[in-house]
C-alpha cells in the first residue's frame, strides 16, 4: 500500500497573509505566494515515493467572503506547479458540522480509501492544532509548522519543524530504516517543545 504525505494549504504551501497579527487565506491568485522550499520539499517527498495530497478547509466560501472559483483558481496553480496527486478542499464552516472539516479527518479518510493509503506510514504537515488533530484522528504522523502567528497555538505533533524543507528532510530521514534503527533521530533536526 501506498503512503502519503497530507499537507494544509496556508501557511504551508503557501504563505498565509498576515492581518492583525492572524493569518488569512489569500483571496485571489494575485495575492498567491508560494512557501519558501515547497518545491524543494514536495519534489524530494514525490521521489520518495509518497503521494502529496492537499487537505484544506476553505471556510470563506461558506462565510460568503470568497468565490469557490477563486479558490480553484489558486489550486490549479499549486497542481501546476507542485508534483502534487490530488487536492482535498472542505468548503464548510464550523457550523456545518460536516466529518471533512479539520480537526474532523474526514478529507484525509477519503483520500486515503480513493488511494488505498496505508494511513500508519503516513504524514500530516500543518501549522493549526485543527490539522494536527484531523492527522491523529486518522492515523497519521504529525508535524507542526512554526510560525510567528501560531505560537500561542495548543498543539501535539511527532515533530516540530520551522519550514516544509525542514519537515520533508525529517520525514526523508524516517523513512531511511539503516538511521532509524539506531538513531534518534530528533537528534539530527531537534523538535521544538
Amino acid at each position: 500500500m501506498p503512503k502519503a504525505v497530507f499537507f494544509d494549504r496556508d501557511g504551508v504551501l503557501n504563505k498565509a497573509l498576515i492581518r492583525n497579527g492572524q493569518p488569512h487565506s489569500p483571496e485571489h491568485l494575485e495575492e498567491f505566494e508560494f512557501s519558501c522550499g515547497a518545491a524543494e520539499a514536495l519534489c524530494s517527498l514525490k521521489r520518495a515515493g509518497f503521494l502529496l495530497i492537499v487537505a484544506t478547509n476553505q471556510p470563506n466560501v461558506a462565510r460568503r467572503l470568497q468565490q469557490q472559483s477563486d479558490v480553484e483558481i489558486i489550486h490549479e496553480k499549486l497542481k501546476s506547479s507542485l508534483p502534487l496527486d490530488d487536492v482535498r478542499i472542505c468548503y464548510h464552516d464550523d457550523y456545518h458540522h460536516c466529518s471533512c472539516r479539520k480537526p474532523e479527518p474526514g478529507l484525509l479518510l477519503s483520500a486515503a480509501r480513493d488511494w488505498e493509503v496505508r494511513l500508519s506510514d503516513s504524514y500530516m504537515i500543518g501549522d493549526r492544532w485543527k490539522d494536527m488533530e484531523a492527522g491523529r484522528r486518522a492515523g497519521c504522523k504529525t508535524i507542526f509548522l512554526e510560525h510567528s502567528y501560531n505560537g500561542n497555538e495548543p498543539r501535539i505533533a511527532d515533530y516540530y519543524a520551522n519550514s516544509i524543507l525542514e519537515a520533508a528532510k525529517w520525514i526523508l530521514v524516517q523513512g531511511n530504516s539503516s538511521l532509524a534503527a539506531g538513531t534518534d533521530v530528533r537528534s539530527h533536526y531537534g523538535p521544538k517543545i
